[in-house]
């Protein structure tokens, strides 16, 4: 049964938000809060509207515009600043804010900066290198889309891919984009999708959102999985405007969803028409090609019936075939070499247009020209001047009277050196006399002059012990004058002398 509540018991929704503010406001004093700027919107009443949130946790703020003009800054997305605010209550909404009545900056955002560390790491080891990135395929065979399935993303994806090229297959990868482990599942998604191989193509994408929204794919993980994977990656995440660190590791960054899925396919009308085109191309070649085959063919038959009826006429005919068939070959050859080649250069002349560069190098060329012709003049008119002074001093200081003291000079220097020359040579001849002296004092042939002689083996070896040869050894003996070939017919030992004949025969 139900039990009926008095009139005056009954809170109006607007009666109980005065009170919770009455609460709120008379309950808590100034606050001082520091945290980090997101979501900042000021509308043209003057009044400023942001998030302030650390790692933590978040809190709607109000600046009014009283307040506003106090500011000594201007504040931004993912500045850090202490505030002095109160607790208030918005009572359209219904939830508490901080109401600043006092702001400050108190440094880089903290995520901010750890973007900036990242990418500073990132782009030291080489992650963002142009010689990393791969070409995007022409014409993918399947594209394969890793996002939230539940997202606003994947629907522009697949619309636009839907209306460009809807022969290709897609295949999404589902992951969470953000969250406390949505780095970790997106980094594994993008290794499970290179491991199984079915798709050339991948869109990493997720929609618009603050920086903390985006801040899965600001991750290293992410960075790192995107840099190991080996199949070509576009990244579309946020809006245009925003950036993050899987834009510089991708193959391709795109502005938005919708243009990533533009970049993966061409237009298939496009497509369809230059298919038409080649198509057309095909049937004209084909055609003259045939007409050409036919005459030829009906000139082999006037041949035949010419000179043999059946063999040739079967000979011709299958020739025909093989000729028509290498030509079908060689065409199809010579058309897919004619696509490569023209996609290689599209790609050179996408990466590298020289007309800038020879723009670029012909207004150099101009300003050096520019800053060159003055340089030279004035070089010119200081050698010049320097040269009429160095001509009127020379004709000033003529070297015929130095020529005349130096011959003088020289004369006497000559003299002097003859003298001196002749000196010495007396000098050296007379100490070489003392030397020569001295050496035939000493010279074996000296001794040898006085009667000894000098005995040597057949090896020529000096004989100093009796015990060095054998009887019947052949020597040699040097005297004074000549030498004595002999035969040892003895040995002794001491120094008792030999009487002639005991030791050697002479020959």
């Amino acid at each position: 049964m139900n039990t009926a509540i008095p009139l005056r018991d009954v809170y109006t929704v607007s009666r109980l938000n005065t009170e919770v503010k009455m609460v709120l406001e008379g309950s808590f004093p100034l606050l001082w809060v520091e945290g980090e700027i997101s979501n900042l919107s000021q509308p043209s009443s003057g009044h400023l509207y942001f998030t302030l949130k650390d790692a933590h946790a978040s809190v709607q703020c109000a600046l009014f515009r009283n307040r506003g003009r106090l500011l000594t800054f201007t504040p931004a997305n993912g500045q850090q600043v202490l505030i002095r605010a109160r607790i208030t209550l918005y009572d359209v909404r219904g939830s508490y804010q901080l109401s600043v009545e006092h702001m400050e900056p108190a440094g880089d955002g903290l995520l901010r900066r750890r973007f900036d560390d990242l990418k500073a790491k990132l782009a030291g080891e080489g992650l963002f290198a142009e010689q990393h990135k791969r070409p995007l395929p022409p014409l993918p065979r399947r594209i394969g889309v890793i996002t939230s399935p539940s997202g606003a993303a994947i629907r522009d994806v697949l619309t636009v891919l839907g209306r460009r090229f809807p022969a290709i297959p897609v295949r999404v990868f589902p992951v969470p984009v953000q969250g406390a482990d949505a780095a970790a599942r997106i980094a594994a998604m993008i290794a499970i999708a290179d491991r199984r191989a079915d798709c050339d193509l991948l869109i990493l994408t997720r929609g618009g959102g603050s920086l903390e929204d985006l801040w899965s794919f600001n991750e290293e993980i992410v960075a790192r999985a995107i840099h190991a994977a080996s199949i070509p990656i576009i990244s579309a995440i946020g809006h245009e405007i925003d950036v993050t660190i899987a834009d510089f590791v991708a193959d391709r960054r795109a502005p938005t969803p919708s243009a990533a899925a533009e970049m993966a396919v061409p237009d298939r009308h496009e497509f369809a028409y230059r298919l038409a085109q080649l198509r057309t191309r095909l049937q004209r070649q084909l055609r003259q090609r045939h007409t050409h085959e036919a005459t030829r063919l009906r000139h082999l038959q006037e041949r035949m019936q010419r000179v043999h009826p059946r063999d040739r006429t079967r000979t011709a005919s299958q020739r025909a075939d093989e000729l028509e068939l290498r030509l079908r070959r060689a065409f199809r050859l010579r058309r897919e070499q004619a696509e490569i080649r023209i996609d290689h250069l599209r790609a050179r002349l996408q990466q590298r247009h020289p007309r800038q560069q020879i723009q670029n190098a012909n207004t150099r060329l101009s300003a050096l020209r520019r800053q060159l012709e003055p340089v030279l003049s004035r070089a010119l008119a200081r050698l010049s001047g320097r040269l009429r002074e160095s001509r009127a001093a020379l004709l000033a200081h003529s070297p015929d009277d130095q020529i005349a003291l130096f011959r003088v000079r020289l004369t006497h220097l000559r003299q002097d050196l003859a003298q001196s020359r002749n000196q010495l040579l007396a000098r050296r001849r007379e100490a070489l006399h003392v030397q020569v002296r001295t050496l035939h004092t000493v010279s074996p042939l000296a001794t040898l002059e006085r009667g000894y002689a000098i005995a040597r083996d057949g090896e020529g070896r000096v004989l100093r012990r009796h015990d060095a040869v054998r009887p019947g050894d052949d020597i040699e003996v040097r005297l004074a004058e000549g030498s004595l070939g002999c035969t040892v017919t003895a040995t002794r030992s001491g120094v008792a002398p030999a009487n002639d004949g005991d030791v050697a025969d002479s020959k």
